[in-house]
């Protein structure tokens, strides 16, 4: 153990003297260094550092462009157009006897009025204002389409009322009614059998409805009936 002592001391110095470098090493890596030059372009720095801090006033002082957003593209619907009425075909205007021409004008001032339309060989006794399921579901009509009813029976008022033989022609009143939408009833099941037999069959149904609304149940004056072409019975 004591021989090994004085030769780590020898190693010890000599790395301490390879790691600080001498005196005369410094002294000519000072002298090989070449004299710090002052830059020549400082002068042409200045302008260009002139253009720029007035090129910062000018956009300062130039008012920014409004930006308008980006608006989302609108898409363009179509509404389709309304169905056209079918036109009526007469071959004779309406004739006015005495009675209606007594008549009508009272039936005509009398309000609320009601009316008996007849809808596939039916009668509805309606006023405006009714709510109307028919037994049915209406084929090519949709929410909001205006249905005309053009068959009625008797048409009258509190104290007054027009009956027909065994219609009133269409061209004495109006009868407008709206599509309100579409109900469907319950889910109905039915058992069928047959005897002597053990298998049930079973039939599922669901049927639809169509439901109107009255809008308007109007009576046409005298007029109105003259200025649409009625004649006055001799």
């Amino acid at each position: 153990m004591l021989s090994r002592l004085p030769v780590r001391a020898a190693l010890d110095l000599r790395a301490r003297s390879t790691a600080l470098p001498s005196s005369t090493f410094a002294a000519r890596r000072f002298r090989e260094t070449h004299p710090e030059i002052p830059p020549q372009s400082a002068p042409a720095e200045q302008p260009v550092r002139q253009s720029k801090s007035q090129t910062l006033t000018t956009a300062s002082q130039t008012p920014p462009s409004p930006t308008t957003p980006d608006l989302p593209s609108v898409i363009e619907t179509t509404i389709p157009a309304p169905k056209p009425a079918v036109p009526p075909t007469f071959t004779e205007p309406v004739t006015l006897t005495e009675s209606i021409i007594s008549l009508l004008p009272r039936l005509t001032t009398q309000s609320p009025h009601y009316i008996t339309a007849h809808i596939h060989a039916r009668p509805y006794i309606l006023t405006a204002g009714d709510t109307l399921r028919l037994p049915f579901l209406m084929p090519d009509v949709h929410s909001g389409d205006i249905i005309r009813l053009n068959r009625a029976s008797t048409l009258g008022s509190r104290d007054f009322t027009l009956k027909g033989a065994p219609y009133i022609d269409e061209r004495l009143f109006e009868c407008r009614l709206r599509v309100m939408g579409v109900e469907s009833e319950p889910l109905r099941v039915k058992e069928k059998t047959k005897r002597r037999q053990r298998h049930i069959r079973r039939v599922k149904s669901k049927h639809k409805y169509t439901i109107l609304r009255v809008m308007d149940v109007k009576v046409k004056t005298l007029e109105e009936l003259i200025a649409e072409g009625a004649q006055v019975e001799k």
